[in-house]
């Protein structure tokens, strides 16, 4: 792992492939069932409408971005806003620990899908082959910056081009009806619905690594938002060719009782075995490239919160760099949460934990710095107003399916801020620059 990241060393391509690998190797295939499960026969328009929240919160992080470019990414904006205290301190771990779930639930959907061929379901198979892939990921990563860009551009581009090929597929093959409109014997309401754009949300959050590789980006007073924006764009295509072609294959309730693995399940029935076989290398080159993305992002983060001494550390001994050791920490985390927790309670966890960081930026960025970045107030309020009313509906609905999943939620959220008020001994400090410009990776 290099000590130091280079300025200029992710072009806008690449910073456009780190976006999308990251969602989309989370987004389409582990969440699809996930929201059909919650929204319906409509769960195609939870995409759109997370595509809007998403791009309404994008606002705020393009904005800091173009004023203070920086590796530091959202540590950077909460301590432009709030300061050094347990306010940004806590908020940013909140952001770095959605991403880790996120690994997880990347990891246990590859092991789905690529154990898929074999009829295998469950079992100690699946969290085996998901730490596999974490450890690859790890492997990979060490290597450096410039590995990951290039590898993350090629699968990116193998990926979306076959995605999106599967999906036109599809609903050719089903002559563009839409068997996910039939009849269903579930009853699904309107708070579904609003909850489950809280999992398509997850499906394009992966536009914060970009946001965390700023200082590296190439001009990136304008690449960073523009890389955000044509992430966004491009998984909203591939995210509603895919809805449409699994709603062409499958019945809601097929799609629900298949969730893990719904795209997998559509295939067979629409493009035969060979197709069926096509769906589980793409699913295995989508996750595998954002699993590599996202623990570059997020090993990268908890580096630049530990330099810029917002949480503690400890080297266990180890030598090395402040990077390799968070890059290890991130490794094992996620390990432990694919062994331990199923697909739709680590999405859950990972749906808190960002809803409550993304607000908590949006707030302070219309709080203390909207003037002075030209931000419009009113795109800042529907944000926060649109995450708050996302948050409200998911709860509501896990309260009735999962309530010990909310709970775990707020304790953790609530032992993080604890802690770190603790620690830092104060909730908030007067903003200024502090380390924000401070690149990680000392040692």
């Amino acid at each position: 792992m290099q000590g130091q990241y280079k300025a200029n060393s992710i072009t806008l391509h690449g910073a456009v492939a780190m976006g999308t690998g990251v969602m989309i190797g989370a987004g389409i295939f582990a969440l699809t069932g996930q929201i059909a499960e919650l929204a319906g026969p409509w769960f195609s328009l939870s995409f759109i409408v997370g595509a809007i929240v998403t791009a309404l919160s994008a606002y705020s992080y393009i904005k800091m971005s173009n004023a203070w470019p920086s590796s530091g990414g959202i540590a950077m904006i909460l301590q432009k806003c709030y300061g050094r205290g347990a306010v940004t301190a806590g908020a940013a771990l909140l952001m770095a620990l959605s991403m880790v779930i996120a690994e997880s639930l990347v990891a246990r959907t590859f092991a789905t899908y690529v154990l898929r061929p074999f009829g295998v379901t469950g079992g100690p198979l699946v969290p085996i082959l998901a730490v596999t892939v974490i450890l690859f990921a790890f492997l990979v990563n060490i290597a450096g910056n410039r590995s990951v860009g290039l590898f993350s551009l090629v699968m990116a581009t193998l990926k979306i081009g076959g995605i999106a090929l599967f999906g036109i597929a599809a609903l050719w093959a089903s002559g563009f009806s839409f068997a996910a409109a039939s009849e269903t014997g579930r009853d699904f309401t309107a708070t579904g619905f609003v909850a489950s754009v809280a999992l398509a949300i997850l499906a394009f959050k992966g536009f914060t690594t970009i946001t965390n590789s700023g200082a590296e980006i190439t001009e990136p007073n304008r690449n960073v938002g523009r890389a955000i924006m044509i992430s966004i764009a491009l998984c909203v295509v591939v995210y509603l060719l895919v809805a449409f072609g699994v709603g062409s294959s499958l019945t809601i309730d097929r799609i629900i009782a298949a969730r893990d693995y719904s795209l997998a399940e559509a295939a067979e029935p629409a493009l035969g075995r060979a197709g069926f076989l096509l769906t589980v290398f793409l699913a295995a080159v989508a996750t595998a490239s954002g699993l590599l993305a996202s623990v570059f992002a997020v090993s990268r983060m908890l580096a630049m919160l530990t330099d810029m001494k917002l949480i503690p550390h400890s080297h266990f001994g180890m030598s090395g760099q402040i990077q390799r050791h968070t890059l290890i920490y991130t490794v094992v985390i996620a390990s432990a949460l694919a062994v331990f927790f199923d697909l739709g309670r680590i999405a859950s966890l990972g749906a808190f934990f960002y809803l409550i960081m993304d607000m908590t930026i949006h707030w302070g960025v219309f709080r203390y710095r909207r003037q002075e970045i030209g931000a419009a107030g009113a795109v800042l309020l529907a944000a926060i107003g649109s995450d708050a009313a996302v948050l409200a509906a998911f709860t509501a609905m896990k309260l009735q399916s999962d309530p010990a999943i909310v709970l775990y939620a707020a304790i953790a959220i609530g032992a993080v801020f604890g802690f770190l008020r603790i620690y830092l001994g104060q909730w908030t400090a007067t903003p200024g620059d502090g380390h924000a410009e401070h690149k990680a990776g000392g040692s």
